[in-house]
């Protein structure tokens, strides 16, 4: 049996902030987009010596289980893969995904609300 490394550390020290801007995103792309840095951002605190990685590289799929998408490009990377395949990294990100999904529904139910706060923030400037 292989030795699993835990990532709940890190993924501790960005919950907050990712919390904080998920409950705070006014579209379902607001979404997205704070579930993709944010996970850019636990990935650099884990990888630091590898490259940058791109946007599109780990997104929310709202319409597929798992709720991200990992990409092909980020799983060639062989530091990447190693992580990813002996640690929890899977399950941290389903949590962090399953996090942003809440919210996303919630918005998708409710354009009227979204559409009312940005209506609303354009009219103050």
């Amino acid at each position: 049996m292989s030795k699993q490394t835990s990532f709940t550390k890190q993924e501790r020290k960005v919950l907050p902030e990712f919390r904080k801007k998920i409950n705070n995103s006014e579209s379902t792309e607001d979404v997205k987009k704070f579930f993709s840095y944010t996970a850019a951002s636990l990935f650099k605190d884990i990888l630091p010596e590898e490259e940058e990685l791109e946007f599109d590289d780990i997104r929310l799929t709202p319409e597929k289980n798992p709720p991200y998408l990992v990409s092909g490009r980020l799983l060639s990377m062989p530091a990447f893969a190693k992580v990813w395949e002996n640690s929890d990294l899977p399950n941290v990100l389903g949590r962090f995904a399953e996090a942003a999904l809440n919210r996303y529904r919630r918005l998708e139910k409710n354009p009227e609300k979204t559409d009312s706060k940005i209506q609303r923030r354009h009219e103050y400037r």
